[in-house]
């Protein structure tokens, strides 16, 4: 779907910009609403989720009901139960009893749901918003002259990859996991691999590294600064900090403690699925029968500088137990080293009418907002440090969205959960 003109006379009552799953989960709860109007901008030129991490039977980390819709509505056609109906996979997936999608499949699932959606513009990148104080409302203004003004403003443009600080301007054809599969092929022709990381992609793309080192020969290093290779903790009393009491809990606490716990909180949203560790042992093991696999897992290594001569890496690490330098060299250098927010551009004529925190980061409000109204942007993700763990998961993902239909609204369309957790977190 290509951007279509509009009449600059329209205003919207939100203009969603950026078309990740949140966003989309928003567009597709939003689409009955006859009630609301609102269009996405996304600049993409169709949905795309994470390609460069489809690995051969990698699934998502939370089970299916996750998905775009459910949780604010079972009923919804945009659901991932009507995307297997539809594809006429329903019963493969019964039988299958396995409740984690594959990650190809969720993507698969996303496309399906936004080429549903009359509220979706393609190929749109955004320039610039400003706001016009009279009327009330956001000009938002695209790179090919489009203006859709609009009364709010939903922001899903997600996190970006994160290059570390040691390999600012660094040369060569190191890459970030994110491109991981379109550059497997170069990676394996290498006599050499080095992973730096210690998450799920990590993992992931170790596993997939190590089941081939023996056909193609290079050595494979895995490197982290991680005291050890953390699983995620997935106990059910842990998955009830994605509730909204614990919403609730965590953002009444006075900011030095959040940004404490944000730091603590990482194994709980960050960590590797524990199956998955056992099979990197496992394969270890059995590929060791026939002599010393030539991979290193080195931990507690943390990456203090980089530099790129004659096809070589040489990546100079610490100890951080041990307070010692060395340093180790490889030809092939991949990044595992996640993904951070980044405020976009377009957002600075507007910055006088956002909040931000004492670190410099946006002060979300409890239902979402940053902006000094309290209910004129909201902000999808990126809130870890207000809203905690619940943040980039996908399960809350229709949660928030619901909150803030409610807000768009002023009233409850969708019903908005207030308790679900048999724990208490406050006194």
């Amino acid at each position: 779907m290509t951007a279509l003109a509009e009449p600059t006379d329209r205003t919207y009552d939100f203009v969603g910009i950026g078309l990740g799953p949140f966003n989309l989960g928003l567009a597709c709860l939003t689409e009955p609403i006859a009630e609301l109007d609102g269009v996405f901008l996304e600049s993409k030129p169709t949905f795309a989720w994470h390609s460069g991490m489809f690995l051969e039977g990698a699934h998502l980390q939370t089970p299916f009901m996750s998905d775009l819709v459910t949780l604010a509505d079972p009923t919804s056609p945009y659901s991932f139960l009507s995307y297997l109906k539809e594809s006429g996979r329903l019963y493969s997936f019964y039988i299958r009893e396995n409740f984690y999608p594959l990650r190809v499949e969720y993507d698969d699932y996303c496309r399906w749901a936004a080429n549903k959606l009359s509220s979706v513009r393609f190929g749109t990148t955004v320039a610039d918003v400003t706001y016009e104080g009279d009327a009330e409302v956001y000009v938002v203004r695209t790179e090919a002259g489009e203006v859709y003004r609009a009364r709010h403003l939903v922001l899903g443009t997600g996190t970006q990859p994160y290059v570390p600080e040691a390999c600012a301007g660094l040369g060569g054809d190191f890459i970030h996991n994110s491109r991981y599969m379109q550059n497997k092929r170069e990676l394996q022709a290498k006599e050499s691999i080095t992973l730096v990381g210690s998450g799920q992609s990590a993992a992931e793309i170790f596993h997939d590294l190590l089941s081939e080192i023996d056909v193609h020969g290079y050595r494979l290093n895995w490197v982290t600064r991680s005291p050890r290779f953390f699983p995620l903790e997935y106990t059910k009393l842990t998955l009830e900090m994605t509730s909204p009491e614990y919403i609730d809990y965590f953002h009444a606490l006075p900011e030095p403690t959040r940004y404490r716990l944000q730091a603590e909180q990482k194994g709980l949203f960050k960590g590797i699925d524990g199956d998955l560790i056992n099979e990197i042992f496992d394969l270890l093991y059995q590929k060791n029968l026939g002599g010393p696999v030539p991979a290193r897992l080195l931990t507690n290594s943390a990456l203090e500088s980089v530099r790129h001569e004659n096809g070589v890496y040489t990546l100079g690490l610490r100890q951080r137990e041990q307070v010692k330098d060395y340093e180790l060299h490889s030809q092939g250098l991949i990044l595992a080293t996640g993904y951070r927010y980044t405020e976009p551009a377009f957002l600075a004529p507007v910055r006088d009418r956002l909040r931000y925190d004492t670190q410099g980061n946006f002060d979300v409000a409890r239902n979402y907002a940053i902006d000094t109204t309290g209910r004129g942007i909201f902000l999808q993700n990126a809130g870890v440090h207000t809203h905690s763990i619940t943040s980039p998961d996908l399960g809350m993902g229709a949660y928030r969205n619901a909150y803030i239909i409610r807000e768009l609204l002023g009233t409850e369309y969708y019903p908005v959960e207030k308790t679900i957790a048999f724990q208490e977190f406050s006194v």
